[in-house]
């Protein structure tokens, strides 16, 4: 059976780590074979409607779904899917093709959900995987990954509820091997200053090694940056003296979510409004900009906890920082799923779409501004 990975620009990174996996070809939409696809909460609905209109149209194809959205609702996705891989597909995918291409029982791979005469199946849980034994990514390049799982937990992440709240790390030979292919070096992690360590307390020695040991390939090195943020209590001088010694970003990326010191504790991130600010401050001080994430409407925020957050914006701006602002969207797997966001004040929606106009927003309102201009040229 020919086997193919359901390939779109919003799941490119996951294609990139599975397709070193599998012998497996790009398709833009189903085809006759063993179909994968990956995809997370936003994409759900538009995936589910094209899988039943395969079926409707009798396509000789088994479907496998895994990432984000299946892994937390593997019943749902089992009213369309024939497999589930919940969890990390290192180990499970290539097992679960085996089976299905040889015929045999898919109860013997660890790590799915499937359907038996009309009954949902879960096998055993799988271990987490040693990441230096699985390539980053092979034919489709992509930022590293150089970390994996999360130690904190927060409310509204998918991250320890898919990977786990260990961290683990590639090790740096691997790393300085996958870089050769770039042009550039670029990273993906839950905190990138938490390389090599516990992911609660940083070990900056390792961080300094990773970056001395690629930057002797005489290529911009950019840490810290979208999609390797940084957490504010990981923000020292000695962390920034680092990243301005061996690294071309004019930016860090900066995980704030709230400036409510109440919202903060209630969603367990772990520092305050204190520490965003001085981590702020700190990059600042350092020639860079810090670029931070603001989530608005979380479950339990008030008027007031959301005059705190703007304030926040507000002052990041007069900084000369900037902002990626989100609107809170339930996760599945996550605390928070379920959860109705608070409504946006006027005053929000206002101060956001001001930031934007002035490029100092990044994240949905500055796309929004961006759209609006795009119908108006």
């Amino acid at each position: 059976m020919r086997i193919w990975f359901r390939s779109n620009s919003r799941n490119s990174y996951s294609i990139a780590a599975l397709i070193p996996l599998v012998d497996a070809s790009l398709a833009p939409g189903p085809r006759a074979g063993i179909m994968l696809y990956s995809f997370a909460t936003p994409q759900a609905g538009e995936v589910y409607q094209e899988v039943d209109t395969a079926r409707k149209a009798k396509l000789d194809a088994v479907f496998v779904a895994g990432g984000p959205h299946p892994s937390a609702l593997p019943e749902e996705v089992l009213e369309h899917f024939d497999f589930v891989v919940v969890g990390e597909g290192e180990e499970t995918l290539p097992e679960l093709i085996r089976a299905i291409t040889d015929g045999l029982d898919p109860g013997m791979v660890k790590g799915i959900a499937y359907k038996s005469q009309g009954l949902i199946c879960f096998t055993e849980k799988r271990a987490p995987v040693n990441l230096d034994l699985y390539p980053p990514f092979t034919r489709i390049l992509a930022p590293i990954e150089i970390s994996r799982g999360c130690p904190w937990g927060c409310t509204y992440c998918q991250t320890p509820r898919l990977f786990g709240r260990c961290m683990r790390h590639r090790t740096i030979p691997v790393v300085a091997r996958f870089a050769r292919r770039h042009k550039d070096i670029r990273f993906t992690s839950p905190n990138s200053l938490a390389y090599g360590s516990d992911g609660r307390r940083p070990r900056l020695e390792k961080v300094k090694a990773l970056l001395e040991e690629l930057s002797e390939q005489k290529k911009p090195i950019y840490f810290g940056t979208f999609p390797s943020e940084v957490r504010p209590d990981f923000v020292s001088d000695e962390a920034l003296e680092i990243i301005t010694k061996y690294c071309a970003n004019k930016t860090i990326s900066l995980g704030g979510q709230s400036g409510s010191p109440a919202v903060l504790k209630s969603i367990g991130r772990g520092h305050g409004r204190q520490e965003i600010e001085s981590a702020c401050e700190h990059i600042l001080d350092h020639g860079l900009i810090p670029l931070v994430d603001l989530i608005f409407g979380l479950p339990m925020e008030s008027a007031e906890d959301q005059h705190m957050t703007l304030d926040l914006a507000r002052w990041i701006e007069e900084k000369g920082g900037k902002v990626r602002a989100h609107r809170f969207m339930p996760l599945p797997g996550t605390p928070l799923w379920e959860k109705k966001p608070a409504p946006l004040s006027s005053d929000a929606e206002a101060l956001l779409g001001s930031l934007a106009q002035r490029g100092r927003l990044t994240g949905s309102w500055g796309r929004k501004i961006k759209a609006e201009k795009d119908e108006t040229a």
